[in-house]
């Protein structure tokens, strides 16, 4: 199976946009509330920054919990959407890379939800993600990162096709390509039904926990905390995501 192409970070949000709050497999901005609840908490009412904000499902319930939030994203696209949205202009938004955008300040929360850290293209830019991170907190501040686990009986078939959702508009089909050597997840969702047959193609390169909290440490983070989501179900062997709390050591 060839690889699907895809595009740059930039061009994902392009693609993404416009159905991105719509798309059955991604988390509702319902899904968000316990997020903002464990965020707020951890922030003390200091000041929150996003990397990978997207259209704000997090950002902004933040923002109504009375926190200064800013958030930085790749695509004009994604940022247009937030801005549009009810409260979007409490919602500071700043256009760059996550893995070397500087803005302004410091804050005692970073946060990545979703995969964000997963979507940056190899080890050495993920490893810049954190570096990055570290650069904006405050002493003793934090930053927060959700992301699955893979699962080895999945990962074990290299490619995959499955139906992630079915409704009156058509079919929505799960291409995947696995390369275990770079860790690579290739993957396409498709749109069978109404015009066209639309793409939206995704490249993660995942990561496994031990390898995050290594991350963490060459930034000068130390894992404080591990939730199996963000309502703080304590972590186990058989979660398939984490929330890792990771905090700015004292010298920073």
């Amino acid at each position: 199976m060839e690889q699907t192409h895809v595009n740059d970070a930039a061009d994902y949000g392009q693609t993404w946009a416009e159905i991105y709050d719509d798309y059955p497999a991604h988390p509702s901005a319902a899904d968000a509330e316990p997020a903002a609840d464990l965020l707020a908490d951890a922030a003390h009412g200091g000041k929150v920054l996003e990397f990978g904000v997207g259209t704000g499902r997090i950002a902004l319930p933040l923002a109504t919990r009375g926190l200064d939030v800013t958030g930085v994203d790749i695509s004009p696209a994604m940022l247009e959407r937030l801005a549009a949205k009810p409260g979007g202009e409490r919602v500071r938004a700043v256009l760059g890379d996550i893995t070397e955008c500087r803005v302004d300040g410091r804050f005692n929360v970073v946060f990545a939800a979703f995969n964000t850290v997963l979507m940056v293209g190899d080890q050495n830019a993920q490893i810049a993600c954190f570096r990055n991170a570290a650069a904006h907190l405050e002493p003793r501040g934090l930053f927060v990162v959700e992301a699955f686990i893979p699962d080895f009986d999945k990962l074990a078939a290299g490619n995959g096709c499955s139906v992630r959702h079915i409704d009156d508009n058509g079919i929505w089909f799960f291409v995947t390509h696995h390369d275990p050597l770079a860790q690579l997840i290739v993957s396409d969702t498709v749109r069978v039904g109404g015009p066209g047959m639309p793409r939206y193609p995704v490249r993660l390169r995942y990561i496994w926990p031990p390898e995050m909290d290594l991350m963490a440490r060459l930034a000068g983070l130390t894992l404080r905390e591990r939730y199996a989501d963000w309502r703080r179900t304590p972590f186990s062997a058989t979660a398939r995501n984490h929330v890792s709390v990771y905090q700015l050591s004292a010298e920073e």
